[in-house]
């Protein structure tokens, strides 16, 4: 058998291995409230401020950045820049850890929360949700995750359905809620009420003059775009379809159609025309009229009248245009 020397350890006055220097982990947050009421926005600013003080008092920890949505839905993710910037500058390998309030502040679309938690984690980047106090980088965190973003999803839809339903109650009320901001010749009123405004009502005016005196939309149009009057939505470039649509908008004879778009679906928010899917409701004598009646049901029998085509016999197409008849050759 071999004879073994047992030689005890010294003990070491100083550590002459240098230990590396463990780097400190890059952590963001990202805020988000759902409004843009004076109350949210101060729930907006108090999540800044709470998670610039919670990552900087952590002596391992640096501020990689707080990234804020302010007043944008949680439903999707396309229009929130500052997530979307966020998720960007994970990677690019700039940020180590995110922290945030709650599932519902990260996402309440299930399919886009799964997305991002996903790519993150394929990136080692763990997320921190703090009021369910889970780590998505954990065995259990996925599957909590998706139970939890499952649920968050259908408190999302609940709600929709929940403002769907009392928008129909108010127009049932006769109460109208109309999006002045591209409607050429309205303001409003703090209440909510229509005003005119007199310069924009004036372009107005001469759009319905104008195609009762003959003139196409296209020259319309053009005319306006020669005079540097801007349309609603601010823009000097206008186009038939401007010119057709206020032809028809019967607001500006005082009454309001209501829905006469609805939203398809909730995520995604995408609206179309409705075509029978949704109720309507027609309020006469809502607001005050820009056209007068008799003369805003004239140019509805125009717009008629100039959509009655007949090509004759020499080749020759014929609008029917009120009480009188242009011509042109067909080409």
């Amino acid at each position: 058998m071999a004879n073994v020397t047992f030689i005890p350890a010294r003990p070491q006055l100083r550590n002459n291995v240098k230990q590396a220097k463990k780097p400190k982990l890059r952590v963001a947050a990202y805020c988000r409230v759902s409004t843009d009421s004076d109350e949210q926005t101060t729930s907006y600013e108090a999540q800044i401020e709470h998670y610039t003080k919670f990552i900087e008092a952590n002596p391992e920890w640096t501020l990689a950045g707080i990234y804020a949505d302010d007043g944008i839905s949680g439903t999707n993710t396309k229009k929130r820049e500052e997530f979307n910037k966020m998720i960007d500058e994970c990677k690019a390998g700039n940020i180590d850890m995110i922290i945030t309030k709650s599932i519902s502040r990260f996402a309440r679309n299930t399919l886009d929360c799964l997305k991002y938690i996903r790519q993150l984690k394929d990136k080692n980047i763990p997320v921190l949700f703090e009021k369910e106090n889970i780590n998505s980088m954990d065995s259990k965190g996925e599957v909590l995750l998706t139970s939890m973003a499952s649920l968050a999803q259908q408190e999302s839809q609940s709600l929709s359905q929940n403002v769907k339903m009392g928008i129909q109650y108010r127009y049932q009320q006769g109460k109208v809620v109309i999006n002045a901001k591209r409607l050429l010749g309205y303001t409003k009123y703090a209440d909510g009420n229509l005003i005119i405004e007199p310069k924009e009502a004036e372009v107005v005016k001469r759009i319905f003059r104008e195609y009762l005196e003959g003139f196409s939309s296209n020259k319309i149009a053009k005319g306006l775009m020669d005079d540097g009057i801007l349309n609603g939505a601010g823009n000097a470039k206008w186009h038939t379809s401007n010119i057709t649509s206020i032809l028809r908008n019967e607001k500006y004879m005082g009454d309001a159609l209501l829905q006469k778009t609805i939203t398809t679906d909730y995520l995604t928010k995408t609206r179309v025309k409705n075509k029978g899917a949704a109720p309507q409701y027609y309020v006469e004598d809502n607001h005050e009229a820009i056209i007068p009646k008799d003369l805003f049901m004239l140019v509805q029998q125009e717009l008629i009248n100039r959509h009655l085509v007949k090509t004759d016999s020499a080749g020759k197409k014929r609008v029917y245009s009120g009480s009188h008849i242009l011509s042109q050759k067909v080409i």
